[in-house]
Formats: C-alpha cells, sequence, structure tokens
C-alpha cells in the first residue's frame, strides 16, 4: 500500500514524460534525523506554513488580466512544496520515530499540516485565481499534463462545494477538518495497540525453536510464560501453526478487537460525517463521490464488479472448504483457517513455511529484489551510508540509470525500515518523502520514498528469515517504491504513485509474479546455513500449492470491500458491528461473536469507500503481466516499455491508458481469473 502522508489538496501539473530532464542539485538527504528534536520538528513545519502562506499572498495579489499559467498554477505547485517536503519528511515521524516524545509531536503536526491543506483548498481567492486563468487564451490552449492538472483543479473545486452557497461550503470544510482529526486519532489507536497472550512452552507445540527463541518472556509466579503479540511476525505464525485452537481462539479474537471501541466510535462518527458531506455536495453516498474521480468512476460499477467476482469464485471457494473441513475433520472456524491451510500444504504438498523461510533469508531476498529490477528497468541501487536515517536498523540506497558513469549523481533515493519496532506504523507501506516534480529552472526534482515493514528481526543466531508470503509482501511494496522513485510526471499532482487509487495497486501486484518464477528464484533463494538452493521439488511444489484456498482468500478480500462499500453506501444505518455481523457470511465461516474487526482495521480512513481496488487493480497487474509471461520475466525490452509508459508516467494519464498502452490491446480479466485457479 502506498502512503501519501500528506493530503494536500492543490497539486499542480503540466508536461510530458522526459527521462533526460536535468536533476536538481538539492541535497537526497532531507533531514538530519538523528539531530531531530520535538522543537526542530514543530519550527520546520511551521516554517513550511509559513513560507507557503507569503508565497501565496504573492500569487492572489496579480491582478486578473495578467494571469498566467506560470504566475498561477506553476507558482501554487512552487508554493505548496515546502509544505509537501515538511509532511513527507518531519510529520513522516509520526510512522516511524522510536523516540516517544518526537513521535507525538509529529503526529500533533501531521494532523495540523492536514488540516492546513484542507483550509487551502477551501480559500475562495485561491478558487478566483485559478478560475481567472482558466478563463484565459493561454488556459484554452493547454496540453498535456498542464491541461489535465487546469480540468483536475476546477473538478476538485467543484467537489470541495465552490458551487455550492458558502454556508454549506464552511459546513463541508468543518467536516474535512474533523475527519483529518478523526483519521490520526483512528491510525494513532492502532500502532499503540498492544496487546497478547501469555503461554507456557508446552503450550508452543507446533512452532519451532527459532520462533519461540524471538519471543519475550515474563515471569509469573515460578513459571516462564512467552509473549505473543498482535505484530504480524508474531500473530501469523502463531495462526498458522500452534496446534492448540483455544489458543489461536483468544490470540485472533485479541486481534478483532485491536484499536477498541473507542475506534467504533470514531469510525462511525467519520462515516456520518463523510456522508453529511456527499449528501451536501450532491451525491447519493460517500461511496459515490469517492468512485467518480477512479477508474469505475460509479459505484453501481464497483457493486457489480465484486458480485461478479463472488459468483465466480464461489465454486473454488466451495472446494477450499470442503479440503479444510476435511483436514480437520469437522467445522471450521475462522481463527482455524490459517492453521489448517498450512496443515494442508504440509501433507498435501510437502510445504512448511518454515522451512520455506530457511533458504529466503532477507539479505538474499533484498539482492534477489534488487537484480530482478535493476536489470529489467535499466537501473542501478547503490548503498548510501552516510544518508542520514531515523533508527540504526534503516537501509538507504541511492538510484542511478544503470549506465550512469562514474561520478553521476543519482536521481532518487529509497530507505528500507523493515522490522518491527513499539509504536511504528504497524503495516506495510511505501511513502513518499519528496515527489519528483519539474522545477522553475527547468531541473527535476530528485524524489525520495520509504518503505516500512514488519518483518522478522535477526537474532544472535540466525538472519531475519522470510516465509515466502513475506517476500511476496516484499516486492509489492517494492513496486510502489518503483512507482515513486521513476517517476518522470512534470508536475507535483501526477508523480508517481498519485493514480487512480484503483489502479495505483496494479504495479504492485504485477511485481509479486516474480516471486513465483523458477528462474527468478533460483537466482537468490539460498538455505541460510549451507547456502544450497531451493530445492527443485520443493520449489515445484510451491507453485503446485500457490492456489490453495485461492477462493477462501478471495472471499475475504470481497468481505473486506464490500464491508467497506456499505459503510459508505446508500443504506447504512450507523451500526458498524450489525453489518460486520451482517456481511460476514461472505467469508464463508461463523462471525465470531464479541468482536468488532473494523476498529482495527486503518483501510477505513484512507482507503475508505476504496479498498475494492485491490481487487480491481489485481485484474489489471495480472493482465500487465501477461507481457512478461509470453516471452521471460527478466525481458528487458519490456521491461524498459513498461518503465515509460507506466512507471514514469505517474498519474498524468488515466490508469486504463496507461494499461492499454503497455499492451497494446483492450485489458481483460482472464489472467487474473487463471491466477485464482478458475
Amino acid at each position: 500500500m502506498p502512503k501519501a502522508p500528506w493530503r494536500l489538496r492543490f497539486r499542480y501539473a503540466g508536461g510530458t514524460t522526459d527521462r533526460e530532464l536535468p536533476m536538481a542539485a538539492d541535497s537526497l538527504d532531507l533531514v538530519d534525523f538523528a539531530a531531530l528534536t520535538p522543537d526542530a520538528l514543530e519550527r520546520a513545519c511551521r516554517d513550511a506554513m509559513a513560507a507557503c502562506d507569503a508565497a501565496l499572498e504573492r500569487i492572489v495579489a496579480v491582478p486578473a488580466g495578467e494571469r498566467t499559467f506560470a504566475n498561477t498554477m506553476l507558482a501554487m505547485e512552487e508554493a505548496t512544496e515546502p509544505v509537501g517536503l515538511a509532511s513527507g519528511a518531519y510529520a513522516f515521524m509520526a510512522y516511524v520515530s522510536a523516540d516517544d516524545a518526537l513521535r507525538e509531536k509529529a503526529r500533533e503536526l501531521d494532523q495540523e499540516i492536514d488540516q492546513y491543506s484542507v483550509a487551502l483548498s477551501f480559500r475562495e481567492d485561491l478558487y478566483e485565481a485559478v478560475r481567472a486563468f482558466a478563463a484565459t487564451p493561454e488556459a484554452q490552449a493547454l496540453d498535456g499534463e498542464a491541461k489535465r492538472a487546469l480540468a483536475f483543479d476546477l473538478r476538485d473545486y467543484r467537489r470541495n462545494g465552490f458551487e455550492l452557497p458558502r454556508e454549506q461550503r464552511a459546513r463541508v470544510r468543518a467536516i474535512m477538518d474533523e475527519l483529518v482529526a478523526l483519521d490520526v486519532q483512528f491510525r494513532n489507536a492502532i500502532d499503540d495497540w498492544d496487546d497478547a497472550i501469555e503461554v507456557t512452552r508446552e503450550q508452543l507445540a507446533g512452532l519451532p525453536d527459532s520462533f519461540i527463541e524471538r519471543l519475550k518472556t515474563v515471569e509469573r509466579g515460578a513459571v516462564t510464560k512467552y509473549r505473543v503479540s498482535l505484530d504480524y511476525p508474531e500473530l501469523h505464525p502463531f495462526m498458522s501453526n500452534a496446534a492448540d485452537e483455544s489458543l489461536r481462539r483468544e490470540l485472533f479474537l485479541k486481534d478483532q478487537r485491536k484499536g477498541g471501541l473507542e475506534n467504533v466510535e470514531r469510525l462511525e462518527k467519520a462515516i456520518a460525517l463523510r456522508n453529511e458531506a456527499a449528501t451536501l455536495l450532491g451525491y447519493d453516498s460517500w461511496a459515490a463521490y469517492r468512485v467518480e474521480t477512479r477508474m469505475a468512476k460509479q459505484r453501481q460499477q464497483v457493486d457489480a464488479f465484486l458480485a461478479d467476482l463472488r459468483e465466480k469464485v464461489a465454486r473454488k471457494a466451495g472446494l477450499d472448504f470442503e479440503g479444510l473441513r476435511e483436514a480437520k475433520g469437522g467445522e471450521v472456524h475462522i481463527w482455524d483457517w490459517r492453521y489448517y491451510h498450512n496443515e494442508l500444504l504440509k501433507t498435501r504438498y510437502a510445504v512448511d513455511e518454515f522451512e520455506v523461510a530457511q533458504y529466503f533469508p532477507l539479505d538474499a531476498c533484498l539482492d534477489g529484489l534488487f537484480a530482478v529490477t535493476q536489470s529489467m528497468l535499466g537501473v542501478r541501487y547503490e548503498p548510501a551510508p552516510a544518508a542520514p536515517r531515523w533508527h540504526p536498523d534503516v537501509q538507504v540506497f541511492d538510484i542511478y540509470e544503470a549506465d550512469a558513469p562514474a561520478g553521476t549523481e543519482p536521481f532518487a533515493r529509497f530507505y528500507m525500515d523493515l522490522f518491527p519496532r513499539p509504536n511504528k506504523y504497524g503495516h506495510a507501506a511505501a511513502f513518499t518523502l519528496r515527489r519528483g516534480r519539474l522545477r522553475p529552472d527547468g531541473t527535476y526534482q530528485r524524489p525520495v520514498s520509504a518503505i516500512v515493514a514488519n518483518f522478522t528481526k535477526p537474532s544472535a543466531t540466525e538472519p531475519s528469515l522470510l516465509r515466502h508470503t513475506e517476500v511476496v509482501t516484499l516486492f509489492h511494496e517494492f513496486g510502489h517504491i518503483l512507482h515513486q522513485t521513476l517517476t518522470r510526471a512534470q508536475r507535483a499532482r501526477f508523480s508517481g504513485t498519485a493514480t487512480e487509487r484503483d489502479f495505483v495497486e496494479a504495479p504492485s501486484q504485477m511485481l509479486e509474479h516474480w516471486c513465483w518464477e523458477p528462474e527468478v528464484l533460483a537466482s537468490f533463494a539460498r538455505h541460510y546455513q549451507t547456502g544450497e538452493p531451493l530445492p527443485q521439488a520443493l520449489l515445484e511444489a510451491m507453485i503446485a500449492a500457490k492456489n490453495l484456498d485461492s477462493g477462501v482468500m478471495t472471499l475475504r478480500q470481497l468481505f473486506f470491500a464490500s464491508l467497506d462499500f456499505a459503510y459508505h453506501s446508500p443504506g447504512f444505518a450507523g451500526d458498524t458491528t450489525l453489518v460486520v455481523r451482517e456481511l460476514h457470511p461472505i467469508t464463508g465461516f461463523p462471525y465470531p461473536d464479541g468482536t468488532y474487526f473494523q476498529s482495527g482495521f486503518g483501510h477505513l480512513f484512507g482507503y475508505d469507500a476504496g479498498y475494492y481496488g485491490y481487487l480491481w487493480s489485481h485484474v489489471f497487474g495480472d493482465d500487465m503481466y501477461t507481457r512478461f509471461e509470453a516471452t521471460s520475466p527478466l525481458d528487458r525490452s519490456i521491461g524498459a516499455h513498461y518503465r515509460t509508459a507506466v512507471l514514469e508516467r505517474g498519474g498524468s494519464v488515466d490508469g486504463d491508458q496507461l494499461v492499454r498502452d503497455f499492451l497494446g490491446r483492450e485489458p481483460n480479466s482472464d489472467a487474473f481469473l487463471r491466477g485464482l485457479g478458475l
């Protein structure tokens, strides 16, 4: 998932892709993270907002008759860029800082910058400036990104209520401000949630010593207990391997209450506010409002897509459930499915996730990921050991053109923060720290991004070993990094992953395919102790098992998407837990009483009315991969075309056009359905 920590409403664009643009001389060292203090962070963010205010005042002072693209649209992008950098480089600490005071200050400024951005999008004087420019002959003659940017800006003003009476528009703005605050509170509650079960060594039956050794221990009387938390590197292996069903149930139920009832209240308040705003703006629902600017365009298209996919996957899901029930010898509950899925992997396919993980030490996975993407896309990554970083675990790499001569400056940078720690962002995501864009002096601002994940940390005796599902996650998130750092969109508004929300996952979902290619895996999968390659028989078994329970897993995604969309569609009555209960049959499992899964479903902020995009974009990602499938996953000519046709263009072209241009035909769902084993 790509994250844009700032949500500035003014993002302007114009121009075409050009890899040969001269790179700006601005430093890739955005912040001296090690020396950063709460006061310095606050000062930097406030200085950025003050500089933006001053620049915008100069823009609105331009007489209406003198409006140009340069002194209005480009000037607004330049004015707001310091705020984008403050959010990307400073407020980003809210997600990753290990310092409590710094993290709290970053959270405070993250919310303040978001609310500042909302305020900008409701300024009458800026709207009048854009509207005055739109009436000029120069505006009528725009083409390419510039024309698209102006159209999008005018559309955004309409969607912010500038065609409404002043009082109603003021209410829309107040709602947007309140939603920003609820977003931050909801997210923080999830990241700060700390719950676990405590078990004896005997109760960890089924889990390997390498897993148990990494668990924290506590002394309860004369008994040593092992603490299994809700962090993914502990939760998922426990749910897949712990033989004690009662403990799996206990841990699962705790995970289904993450965020607490306070988050349920925040969510329900946010949904009500979203619906009120949508109604004021003339839409029948928040879903209709959100989908308007996406590939789907209309909420009915999403409803039809989800219903059609549910029907198509039903037979495969039925077969999957038969297999799970046979493996258990009775009714399968939702806290059982990972365990019996794993049992089937071991018994039917002879695939043990911990055995497989021994062939995927993180460093080797990074080497493989880097080798594949460098070769395919014509780039080179080099470590930047002197680059500032916010934690000792963080790695930094600079990106060069593959054929760049010695002494050439890199054109982008990415950070990798891959291990869990207290209060860190709890999922996996890619963050834009600085966007690529064409600057007024004709140079290209070099983009900087960060991948944040939570893989098992190395121990004193073992490196970080990734389960294959984690290897897929690594490739997926790096797909977003490539999208963000290889961008050549000229305007910031369309930089990198600033595409339609229901397309943005497609490039990352496409990159997941490389994790299943024998040729690719053979290049880097090595046993961490012996150096032996991944055995051919094990690899063939993994590939054979790829579609095990694909129907069950797709139903799970359909449940998430349907729940999110139901919350934001006409007919929702306000009780989010009731809708969870009503829609839970989609999963195929009985509803676990006493839970409120939605309290920890972080996508309900940011991906609200948009979770369907994961399935929607998967269709396009799978279809795009057919180009490589037809020749080789390491085909450099196709990789070069993919870079220019999709990655470099960012959001400067509609997603469906990006896909058509890359494929050379109309997209279809054949590869997606085939990938599910249908």
